[in-house]
């Protein structure tokens, strides 16, 4: 059953929540214990005499026995509990899911319980991959924090980052969640991609992922006009569309609609190098190729309503756009809310190539500091969150796709069920095979979502693309300190008014204006002194 309107209210309630920002909160409480017992405890330990059972609080009293973890994530990235009754899930495969208390709370419990040590999580967030990036240029220290892929790229190659243990890769222990039950797809994008010879997977752990595209309103648009990167350019549409005020979602858009022609090619998609062509086009940031992506840019802000960071969902629910680029987790929460308003929003992946994201954990080498016991903690953080069952709080929390798939355990799929499965009684339903992320097999039957029609194109379909769509995303790379400068300034460009386009001699009159003014304003002073 489609859990719609359960899933608005967790999304209100959690924006709420959220909205307090208690992972900011980094004082914690203090544990008052009376004198007498705390000298009755030491009695105990120095005699020889301390139970088993009550050692961990001996070590909870020896601060210096308590492991610190800090953690750094994005804002409203994480279940912190504090679910209503009614929204318990009580899925097909038996498991009942209720979010009590904040993820990384409930890990301090499970850390005792799993290894019987004391873990303190210091969690604060930050708001783009860039103010993280201050942030540690700055020197705040974190052990663990989770960047989207290009920063990710950026700080292996830095050498920043803190490689994952043999030990973190055993698939035998059974406290690996995340290993056993990563999503083969998952895996395989991050065993393959690789940056000075080492893979991602030796550094990185996925937590969520997705893809780009164009959420649209049907009514007003069809899906063949959306489905292309020319739909930003396209006049019928001009000033009720938007874009990203992001300089690399823009370009890659702005891109794939400078390379429309060759990107759909029969020979181009049918070649066996078309992935790693398709990578390299699309990561294309040579001087040559970032002029003629600012020229085509350049008409393109002249057709669309504005540059948006956030604020294109709600233009949407409203109606004030009909179309906007999005990102496919905030493209699920558009639609959500619109369907309360009773407005039905599509999102759809443009045919010449889309987009694959991905944030992941990382550790940071300033952070770990050659600590083993606090790299088994934050390696510890990565598998709790890996729980089957904990992977679907977060999605259902923060209403992204995880990139636990849960391995033999069928937690996960039966989530996707519990959303978007078709009642019994539905007729006009199709069969949406999810086995590439599952199993890694998409003939795989176990991986069917039996939904109705409407959902090809709409959460579903967004939340879990089709292999077809899959096919055509490529990676956005990160870019060295020449190309970064190059693109930015092209940005700076585009957004700004670029003096080396203005002709002289509008230069010069703005001058002769602005000398004219400040003279008539000395001359004023000058009569108004005499007077």
């Amino acid at each position: 059953m489609y859990n719609i309107q359960i899933r608005i209210n967790a999304i209100t309630r959690a924006q709420s929540v959220l909205c307090r920002k208690e992972e900011r909160l980094k004082n914690k409480k203090r544990w008052k214990v009376p004198a007498f017992c705390l000298a009755a405890v030491l009695l105990a330990a120095s005699l020889g005499g301390f139970p088993p059972a009550h050692r961990g609080l001996y070590n909870v009293l020896a601060r210096e026995d308590v492991i610190t973890l800090r953690v750094c994530n994005w804002e409203e990235y994480i279940d912190l509990g504090d679910w209503d009754e009614e929204e318990r899930m009580e899925l097909d495969n038996g498991v009942d899911i209720l979010g009590e208390n904040a993820l990384y709370k409930e890990f301090e419990d499970w850390y005792y319980e799993t290894y019987g040590k004391r873990v303190q999580v210091e969690y604060s967030c930050f708001g783009t991959n860039e103010d993280l990036y201050n942030q540690l240029t700055l020197g705040d220290t974190y052990d663990l924090v989770c960047p989207s892929d290009y920063m990710i790229m950026k700080l292996m190659a830095e050498g920043a980052l803190e490689p994952y243990s043999e030990a973190f890769f055993d698939q035998e222990k059974e406290e690996n969640y995340y290993q056993r039950g990563v999503s083969p797809y998952i895996a395989q994008v991050f065993a393959e991609n690789q940056i000075d010879g080492e893979s991602w997977e030796r550094y990185a752990a996925g937590y969520m992922w997705g893809v780009t595209g164009v959420l649209y309103n049907p009514e007003l648009m069809t899906q063949e006009e959306a489905s292309t990167w020319a739909v930003f350019a396209n006049p019928d549409f001009y000033r009720q569309i938007t874009l990203k005020d992001n300089v690399r979602d823009t370009y890659f858009s702005t891109l794939g609609y400078l390379l429309q022609e060759r990107l759909t090619e029969e020979t181009f998609i049918n070649a066996p190098d078309y992935h790693e062509r398709l990578g390299e086009l699309m990561n294309d940031v040579s001087p040559e190729t970032i002029r003629a992506v600012e020229e085509q840019l350049a008409g393109i802000m002249g057709n669309i309503y504005a540059l948006e960071t956030d604020s294109g969902k709600a233009d949407m629910v409203t109606g004030k756009i009909i179309a906007n680029y999005q990102w496919s987790g905030d493209a699920v929460f558009a639609m959500d809310q619109a369907e309360e308003d009773g407005v039905y929003l599509e999102f759809a992946v443009p045919k010449e190539c889309t987009n694959l994201w991905f944030d992941g954990w990382v550790m940071l080498k300033n952070g770990i500091g050659g600590d083993l016991e606090k790299k088994q903690a934050a390696e510890a953080f990565v598998n709790f969150l890996s729980i089957p069952e904990n992977a679907v709080r977060n999605m259902y929390y923060i209403g992204y796709t995880s990139a636990i798939s849960g391995g033999e355990d069928d937690t996960v799929f039966s989530y996707l069920n519990w959303c978007y499965g078709a009642e019994e009684d539905e007729e006009d339903t199709v069969a949406y095979p999810v086995g590439y992320f599952f199993s890694g097999d998409n003939e795989d039957e176990d991986y069917v979502v039996y939904t109705t029609r409407d959902q090809v194109g709409r959460q579903l379909y967004t939340q879990y693309p089709s292999r077809e769509v899959i096919s055509r995303a490529a990676v956005m790379w990160y870019f060295n300190e020449e190309e970064t400068r190059n693109i930015n300034q092209m940005w700076i460009n585009i957004r700004c008014l670029d003096v080396r386009e203005i002709p002289l001699w509008c230069v010069l009159l703005t001058l002769c204006v602005l000398a004219a003014v400040a003279a008539a304003v000395i001359l004023h002073k000058k009569n108004h002194y005499y007077e």
